[in-house]
């Protein structure tokens, strides 16, 4: 087991906290047969990144709000074949409200869509698509996390299961836990899980949250 001490958790959502993958992929390729786009190109970039950073790589010419809007539908239309990863609601709501967020690529409504139907409680602080100039793999989205929580970024934990977030959270000073395999570990990476079935939290009474995962 490993243990470690953190002031807060930052968390991504596809991937980490849902196991979206098929959903997404299903959103996507159904996009790309409409434009006439192979879709292996989409899936092998689309993985924790915003809908703009795909568009800019593959299909530049068409106006991004409207695609935002057409892939937000699609994904919203298959959220429902999306799964809460086990232990996933029971980390959540151990956790003190002001020592975690959400930081996702999604939009707004596909977050909310998600947490809804997992039963997930709603964070005080949420970092979606539509918040961030530049989305993941910048470090942007996770130091306006931190910055919301009043957190240094270095004394955050993040958990990410996607190569663009992964390098967004240590770009940003973070320390990482990988979900799933799909990652290399590397230097900045603390750990890796399954899923959060084995992953326990403790609340100490300096304020820090102690986690302890299984490996």
């Amino acid at each position: 087991m490993t243990t470690l001490t953190t002031r807060a958790l930052l968390l991504d959502m596809d991937g980490t906290l849902v196991d979206s993958t098929p959903a997404v992929e299903k959103g996507w390729t159904r996009w790309c047969i409409d434009h006439g786009i192979a879709p292996r190109t989409v899936l092998d970039i689309c993985h924790g990144c915003t809908s703009e950073y795909v568009l800019a790589r593959v299909a530049p010419h068409l106006d991004v709000a409207t695609e935002n809007a057409v892939l937000d539908a699609l994904e919203i239309e298959y959220a429902a074949e999306a799964t809460v990863r086990p232990g996933a609601a029971d980390l959540l709501a151990a956790l003190p409200p002001a020592q975690w967020a959400l930081v996702t690529s999604a939009g707004r409504e596909v977050a909310l869509t998600r947490f809804r139907l997992g039963a997930l409680p709603w964070p005080a602080v949420a970092v979606v698509a539509e918040d961030v100039s530049q989305g993941k793999p910048s470090p942007e989205p996770y130091l306006r996390a931190a910055v919301a929580l009043g957190v240094d970024p270095a004394e955050c934990v993040v958990f990410e299961d996607a190569a663009a977030g992964v390098a967004s959270a240590l770009a940003a000073g973070c320390r990482v836990v990988i979900v799933g395999d799909h990652v290399p570990l590397q230097p900045g990476v603390i750990g890796r899980v399954a899923d959060f079935a084995g992953v326990s939290l403790q609340v100490l009474d300096d304020g820090l949250l102690r986690l302890t995962l299984p490996v």
